[in-house]
């Protein structure tokens, strides 16, 4: 009998290799969290920029985000008793705050994204992480990448992450790579995979754990996640899909530009932040590439490296105004397969649509799919 795999991260066990990627801001809270939770993948919250959902003031923007992260775990907790894992951005400025939360809270897993996790946050040891009942994913682009992250681990904390997400250049929003890279053969997802297991193997050897690899960016449909599991990954992490869902946290106009948009609508662009970014082109940024300001005052500087002071928007701002319909404020950040989202349906019709797709992969290619077992 074909069966898709389950996804095993340590004692972490979630019936499908489907991880919902967490967006913000807002855009995966504690209601699309929950719903892929209870479908049988792995439901994650983003953390950034919560507080601005709280209507947060510069002085209390970093207890404002730690009180919205609580509470938006603790209802999916409410809502689900599947797999819950957090999204945390490394270049935040409250990135060890919103750390300790997670592991208060006893979040499932933490994805750690935009940029390297090399040093552990203020106030937490390595025997807190050891004895965790959080499991820790780094987000890569590189097999590099993951090399710096694991040997640092190793010998600064003897220890390892229990798992790897790898992004590959066709992902949504905030990109690990140079413009030049992005639409570079040499860069694709394809050709990243091996090169991470690679990088990974001798800590599995060395720790004597399985350290599954997910496979993120471009992911699109049953193929895909067939595909991606034959090069050596575990699983994969999915974000565009999941915003064309009944359950998804976005408001419904958010989601109705994935709907309308065309492939030539889905650009990149330049972040404040300094990376490239892709995201689905409105009005809001034809006037950014026309060089028209977009007024603001900086709430907080939530991302260590946004030069705000000569920046012609604030990306935070731009991303709320968006989540909540007022895209003449903002825009939407999507991948590079959104124009091929055609409507919302349901998390559950999502992910069983998945699954007959990834079994009828199988059956075409059975002999393939022995490597999986």
């Amino acid at each position: 009998m074909i069966k898709i795999p389950e996804l095993k991260i340590g004692n972490l066990i979630a019936k499908l290799p489907i991880i919902q990627g967490g967006m913000g801001v807002g855009i995966s809270l504690s209601g699309l969290a929950s719903a892929v939770a209870n479908a049988g993948g792995i439901g994650v919250i983003s953390s950034v920029a919560l507080g601005m959902l709280e209507h947060a003031s510069k002085k209390t923007f970093k207890e404002d985000n730690k009180i919205a992260l609580r509470r938006e775990i603790r209802r999916a907790r409410k809502l689900t008793d599947g797999v819950l894992g957090l999204n945390i951005m490394v270049a935040i400025s409250d990135f060890d705050e919103m750390v300790r939360v997670a592991l208060e809270e006893k979040i499932d897993i933490l994805f750690l994204g935009a940029g390297l996790p090399l040093k552990l946050p203020v106030g937490i040891s390595a025997s807190d992480i050891k004895n965790s009942h959080t499991k820790i994913a780094p987000i890569v682009s590189s097999g590099r990448a993951a090399t710096l992250i694991f040997k640092t681990w190793d010998k600064h904390f003897a220890h390892v992450p229990d798992a790897v997400v790898v992004e590959g250049p066709l992902a949504g929003g905030h990109l690990g790579f140079k413009p030049e890279q992005i639409d570079d053969p040499e860069y694709t997802l394809e050709k990243i995979i091996p090169d991470v297991c690679a990088a990974i193997k001798m800590f599995e050897i060395k720790y004597n754990k399985k350290i599954p690899v997910i496979a993120g960016g471009g992911v699109y449909d049953g193929d895909d996640i067939y595909k991606f599991m034959n090069l050596g990954a575990s699983g994969v992490q999915m974000g565009t899909r999941f915003v064309a869902t009944n359950e998804c946290d976005a408001d419904i106009e958010f989601k109705n530009q994935y709907i309308k948009c065309k492939k030539e609508d889905i650009v990149i662009i330049q972040s404040p932040v300094g990376l490239p970014g892709r995201a689905i082109l409105n009005d809001f940024l034809k006037d950014v590439k026309a060089g028209i300001k977009k007024p603001f005052r900086c709430p907080w500087k939530c991302l260590k490296t946004c030069d705000f002071k000569t920046s012609l928007y604030c990306i935070a701002n731009a991303l709320m105004k968006a989540k909540i319909g007022e895209l003449k404020n903002g825009f939407s950040f999507a991948g590079a397969n959104a124009w091929r989202v055609d409507k919302i349906i349901s998390v559950k019709e999502l992910m069983d649509s998945l699954v007959r797709e990834f079994e009828q992969a199988v059956r075409k290619k059975q002999p393939a799919f022995d490597l999986l077992l």
